[in-house]
């Protein structure tokens, strides 16, 4: 069974999706790639899973947490887990390359491949591809736009400015 519940962020709305097992999409509703909710999914913003995720997102956005702890369930080949895995080793605050990520996720991977995985990260945020940059510092390629990229990447440096 797969619940759901919509998301007011600063940034816009959000779909959470979970199942028994955790979290399985974020999204920015109007992002690439974004899920269309199913028929057969629950809207249901209590449960255990989308209601700690949302609690969560609420205090990240207010600078008050760096790291998630809701349980993860994405859905994915185990190439772009691989790659979905070490996007989540980034810290808070910090980038590294899409070159770096590869080496990371292991296997040989190489930029391009780790760059596909990354643009089909369901959890957005919480597996925070914003992080993941050009090799030369510029903001390339992000599901939910440059603008929400630029603007997360601004809330953990904890620079409005950059806004």
């Amino acid at each position: 069974m797969h619940y759901y519940r919509y998301y007011l962020s600063p940034l816009g709305q959000m779909l959470i999706v979970a199942n028994d097992d955790g979290v399985s999409g974020l999204y920015f509703v109007d992002q690439k790639y974004y899920r269309d909710v199913r028929a057969d999914w629950r809207e249901d913003a209590a449960q255990e899973h989308v209601a700690r995720c949302a609690r969560e997102l609420d205090e990240y956005y207010a600078g008050a947490r760096t790291e998630f702890g809701f349980a993860m369930a994405p859905e994915g080949t185990a190439f772009q887990r691989a790659v979905w895995k070490a996007i989540s080793s980034v810290p808070y605050g910090e980038t590294i390359s899409y070159a770096q990520l590869a080496r990371r996720a292991g296997g040989g991977a190489n930029p391009r491949a780790a760059a596909t995985a990354t643009g089909r990260n369901p959890i957005s945020i919480a597996v925070p591809c914003h992080r993941i940059v050009g090799s030369n510092g510029s903001l390339t390629g992000y599901a939910g736009g440059l603008d929400k990229k630029r603007a997360l990447l601004a809330l953990e440096s904890r620079e409005p400015s950059l806004l």
